[in-house]
């Protein structure tokens, strides 16, 4: 049973979560023969003040701070 976790900043709409998990779970038939009904993709969406690059946050990153 895999179990794959995206952890990506939030703001991602349920359309795009649904397509993302499905080509993950393709993947992992494709690549390493898993059972697609045995397939669990989680996704955790950070907000954007918790996560940070280069020394600043995500949230001042996309206000241009």
């Amino acid at each position: 049973m895999p179990v794959v976790t995206v952890r990506t900043v939030e703001g991602i709409s349920a359309e795009k979560k649904e397509q993302l998990m499905d080509r993950i779970t393709l993947a992992l038939k494709e690549v390493l023969g898993k059972n697609p009904e045995a397939t669990h993709v989680i996704i955790e969406e950070i907000p954007p003040e918790n996560w940070g690059i280069r020394g600043k946050t995500i949230a001042s990153i996309q206000s241009g701070k």
